[in-house]
Formats: structure tokens, sequence, C-alpha cells
């Protein structure tokens, strides 16, 4: 008997176009909300940093897409383990998924075999199921996770951009979520230092200070300093521009105390939107560095000592 591979079904490809774009908003979702769910400089909002997400009860890790897709949930709903497993799973262990929990999406392929005459035919299908995190379940205990927070910071303190960045007034508070400036209250939202992390680009110390640094260039600009033009949302040309402000600042201010930069150049939302931006007008780099310059310009006005 042969085997034979047979062309998906209108259905199936259906199927397979709606899963694959269930896959596809939820990475959009990360993005449009500034998080890049696979290379972060801070740990999230969780209390640990994300490791391998792996299933609780086989004990093999998840592969692939999987990783970013529970990564994603993770971040989303500040899970602060890595062990995952289905409904029927976590029920076999005597465990109970807390009520209106909902499960997070994970997809695998798999292969539907038929028998036409003397062929075995083999049709390929992409499916999908939902896994549910250890902290949604009944018997979850929070305090317990609470050890696995760092003990120590792994930045280490810079006298210089500490002083640079105190000469300005900036008010930086710490918290349990990202980085940002908030203009309502007119403060720099700060993850912990000890959730910064050394990657490959940069150390835990240098993430720390460029993320810092670009929230202080963001902060120069609001009304009642240089004033600068934003957009309201993800995509919108100004948000496209003050963000390229923001980097580029970040990157003269890192450079000049002689330190990395966080890279974000491979955020592929931000590349899709400054290219956007640059290609509608050609003059929105020349905008945008001229800006950056007069915003690094203004914080060292703030301290002789600190004037290039």
């Amino acid at each position: 008997m042969q085997t034979a591979t047979l062309k998906k079904s209108p259905t199936q490809n259906a199927a397979l176009k709606n899963i694959q774009q269930q896959v596809t908003d939820i990475i959009i979702q990360q993005l449009e909300a500034g998080t890049i769910p696979w290379q972060q400089p801070w740990s999230g909002s969780t209390q640990k940093l994300l490791g391998l997400p792996y299933n609780f009860t086989t004990r093999n890790y998840y592969q692939g897409m999987n990783i970013i897709l529970l990564w994603c949930s993770s971040l989303k709903n500040n899970f602060t383990t890595d062990e995952w497993a289905g409904f029927q799973q976590w029920k076999d262990r005597g465990e109970a998924v807390r009520k209106d929990e909902k499960g997070s999406l994970i997809v695998y392929y798999t292969t539907l075999e038929k028998e036409v005459g003397d062929e075995i035919t083999k049709i390929p299908m992409l499916k999908s199921l939902k896994v549910f995190n250890r902290c949604q379940l009944v018997s979850h205990d929070p305090d317990k996770y609470q050890e696995e927070k760092p003990k120590k910071s792994l930045v280490e303190k810079i006298a210089v951009v500490d002083e640079f960045i105190s000469n300005t007034g900036a008010i930086v508070e710490h918290h349990d979520g990202g980085a940002c400036y908030r203009p309502s209250c007119d403060k720099i939202l700060m993850p912990y230092p000890e959730k910064f992390r050394d990657t490959v680009t940069c150390t835990a110390t240098e993430g720390y200070y460029s993320s810092t640094l670009h929230e202080l260039i963001h902060w120069s600009g609001s009304s009642h300093r240089l004033n600068r033009t934003k957009g309201m949302k993800f995509g919108d040309q100004n948000y496209a521009i003050e963000e390229l402000v923001a980097e580029l600042g970040a990157a003269f201010l890192t450079a000049g105390f002689g330190l990395a930069t966080v890279e974000k150049g491979d955020h592929a939302g931000y590349i899709e939107n400054w290219l956007k931006v640059i290609k509608e007008n050609n003059r929105s780099i020349f905008v945008a560095a001229g800006e950056a310059s007069k915003a690094v310009e203004y914080l060292h006005h703030f301290g002789p000592e600190n004037t290039l």
C-alpha cells in the first residue's frame, strides 16, 4: 500500500488560516503594547524572569511558537511560574483550575490519515488547544514564589548617571510594571533594578540606565518643557517620531556615558512604523535627530557639571 500526501480542502485551509490569525493577533497585541515578548531588559511585571515554559505533567518543554505564545500570556496575565498543563492534565493530578480562568492558546501539527483505494493519504493539519498556568489553580500560593524574586540586583549604580538624572529634577519611581513616562502625573515609572537582566546586547546595568534615559527624553518633551507633539496611539505618525526621538536621544546620552543602549532595532512593530514615517516624509529622520539633540542639550543644562 502506497502513502501519498493529500492537499488540504478549502475548509481545512480556512481552519489553518483562522489559527494562524489567532497566533498573529496575540503577537500583534504584545507588540502594540510596546512589549517584545522574546526579548526584555526587565522581567515584566512578574516576580521572576521568564524561563522556558514546560508541561508540568510530561516535564517536556514547549517548542517554537508555543514558547512565544506562553511568554505572551505570562506577560499579559502576570503569571509567575513556567508550569503549564491542560485542564484534564491538572485534574488528573488532583488540581483544579479556578472558576472563570481562561486558557492560553498553544498550537501543534498533526497528520490525518485517510485510505483512498490502495493508498494511505496523509493530510497535514494545524490544531490548537488551551493550557493553564499553575497560577490559575485553586491551590496556587503566590507567597511561595516570592522566594524566587532575585535577592540581589544585577544593576550596578553609576554615580555620574544618577547625578545627571537627579539634576534634572525628574521624578523616577519604581514599580512592578514596565518602563514609561506618565504625563498625567509627570513621573517616570521604571521596573525595580533587580528585574533587569544581562542580554546579548547589553548588561543589566546598561539596560536599566538606557531604559531610564529613554523615558527621560520623553519627560523632556512634556508640554511645560520642550513641548513636542506626540501621537496618541501606536501607529500614529507623531507617536512613531516621538519614539524615534526617545531612541536617538537615549543613544546619544548612553554614548556620552560610555554605555550600550537597549536594542529595539529588532522590534518589528517599531521598525515598520519608523519606515512608514520616513518613507512618507523624508524629513522625518532629520526632524527626529534634531529634536533628540535638542532634548539632550536641554537635559544637560540642568547641571553645569554634566554639560557636554
